[in-house]
């Protein structure tokens, strides 16, 4: 019984000397998702020269929502946290698409049929789009969802939230953005 624990240990301390100067190196803090606060500020532009496809299969230019405020929700059919949250999101594009903002939800791995299948069943009213490689080399990396940047019209993220939002949170952040 000694014996199992000496080796237990001794595998603990083996990759704590792996992880912990990887965790130090420069930059490290800002790629992981296991910060003190689910919100973070971001700052500069984000990448809308990607064109994903939605859920028919129609290609979708995120550039074609600059000048608008875009709410873009990174999100799974099978998680949790991104299904409670869904429900704001209805009501946030239904509240403000009129005024001049966008719901997009990027579905971290769930295929088109999916997505046709799952959305009718959460009323989901704004546009759904899959996940490409070039999304998250220029968004990520994304090691969780749900996901959401807020996205002002000149193009400028201005927050980043991991975990779900709360209808309170979106408010707030929208009415800034406006």
């Amino acid at each position: 019984m000694k014996s199992r624990w000496i080796a237990a240990s001794a595998a603990a301390c083996a990759l704590a000397l792996l992880v912990v100067p990887w965790m130090l190196r420069p930059g490290a803090a800002s790629k992981t998702a296991a910060a003190p606060s689910p919100e973070h500020k971001s700052e500069g532009a984000a990448k809308l020269d990607l064109t994903l496809k939605d859920m028919n299969g129609n290609a979708v230019r995120l550039a074609d929502y600059k000048g608008k405020v875009i709410l873009l929700n990174v999100w799974a059919t099978w998680c949790g946290p991104c299904e409670l949250e869904i429900p704001e999101l209805v009501e946030t594009y239904a509240k403000y698409k009129d005024r001049g903002v966008v719901v997009l939800g990027v579905s971290l791995d769930d295929t088109a049929e999916m997505l046709r299948e799952y959305a009718p069943k959460k009323q989901m009213n704004y546009p759904l789009l899959l996940m490409q490689d070039d999304f998250d080399e220029a968004y990520g990396p994304i090691f969780g969802v749900p996901v959401t940047f807020f996205i002002g019209r000149d193009g400028i993220i201005s927050r980043k939230h991991f975990g779900p939002v709360s209808k309170e949170q979106v408010e707030r952040e929208i009415k800034a953005l406006l």
